[in-house]
């Protein structure tokens, strides 16, 4: 069993080009059948976001490829599941 702190200390790493996409800040739950839908990142080199907003990079469980010790490997193709935060409005 893993708990969520253990999660959100580990690099997320993306396999298509071996760039660190940030470490973990949310995580989505259907509550309907208890699963994790999806992880939310938060971008590299945010401070809690107190350096001003940023889009967050959602990527569904699915696209997770491996969960090591130190990483999280995933399967990202871009913008394709990025979303705005929220109360920050799209150019």
């Amino acid at each position: 069993m893993v708990r969520i702190s253990e999660f959100q200390i580990k690099d997320v790493v993306n396999i298509s080009d071996g760039r660190k996409l940030g470490n973990i800040s949310d995580i989505e739950i259907n509550l309907d059948t208890g699963r994790i839908e999806s992880i939310v990142i938060s971008a590299a080199g945010k401070l809690l976001g107190f350096f001003g907003k940023e889009d967050e990079v959602v990527i569904p469980w699915n696209q997770i490829i491996k969960i090591g010790e130190d990483v999280i490997l995933v399967r990202y193709s871009g913008s394709q599941y990025t979303q705005q935060q929220l109360g920050t409005p799209k150019d």
